[in-house]
């Protein structure tokens, strides 16, 4: 484990990370392999997003057909017959709206082509364990993106205490995890009980078993409980 790295702006955080990524992805393209980077929604990894299609503007030299965005989890609810499937894609807090346009959509707008919709990947409600395959078949993670909840430090929707074996599945949000999701798609989530209970989430394992590489950010003030307790794990 690398120590950690302080940075004056979540901008250069960003570009750190967003430099990171086209260079795995050059390395990529010229073995003509995947390079898949495994994405979180939210707050956090915004400037992240915004410096790699910054950097991918003019590189005509990388194929962006390589590049694979793996989304960490979306919110679930449950159907009139009692399944799961993910939350309607229009809705601002979607996880699969959030790649679309935060992700995919600017790099699209800077390249005048970007990464094909069908490598914007997403779990399956009504199949959490064939993601497992999906990310199995890209060849692994190249790069996972990891943002901590503020208050109980959960990593994608992966409650505290979750089994370090544990893969994609369906669970059930705490309260602390909820009430952090109000503030990062405030002010679409007025209350908590305007918050989804239910979440689909690549499991601890997952991120450990099929990762190259996975790098924790942690940016503002609110972050300073997570970083305290990493800090005193590590």
């Amino acid at each position: 484990m690398q120590q950690p790295q302080i940075f004056a702006t979540d901008d250069a955080i960003g570009r750190a990370v967003a430099d990171e990524i086209v260079a795995g992805l050059a390395e990529a393209s010229t073995a003509g392999r995947p390079y898949a980077v495994g994405a979180p929604s939210g707050r956090t990894p915004r400037s992240t997003y915004r410096a790699l299609a910054t950097l991918l503007d003019g590189r005509r030299d990388l194929d962006l057909g390589r590049l694979h965005i793996v989304m960490m989890d979306d919110y679930v609810v449950r159907t009139r017959e009692g399944a799961f499937s993910r939350v309607d894609a229009a809705l601002p807090y979607s996880c699969e709206r959030f790649g679309r346009d935060e992700i995919l959509g600017p790099i699209a707008a800077a390249t005048g082509s970007g990464i094909p919709e069908a490598n914007l990947h997403l779990p399956d409600a009504a199949d959490p364990a064939a993601y497992d395959d999906v990310i199995d078949a890209l060849g692994g993670v190249d790069l996972f993106i990891l943002a901590s909840g503020a208050t109980d430090g959960h990593v994608a929707f992966n409650p505290s205490g979750s089994p370090v074996d544990s893969l994609t599945r369906i669970v059930e949000l705490s309260p602390e995890t909820r009430r952090d999701n109000m503030d990062t798609f405030a002010p679409h989530f007025r209350s908590l009980d305007d918050v989804p209970g239910y979440g689909i989430t690549v499991g601890v394992g997952t991120i450990l078993r099929a990762t190259r590489r996975a790098i924790m950010l942690l940016i503002g003030e609110s972050k300073r409980t997570a970083e305290a307790t990493i800090a005193a794990a590590t």
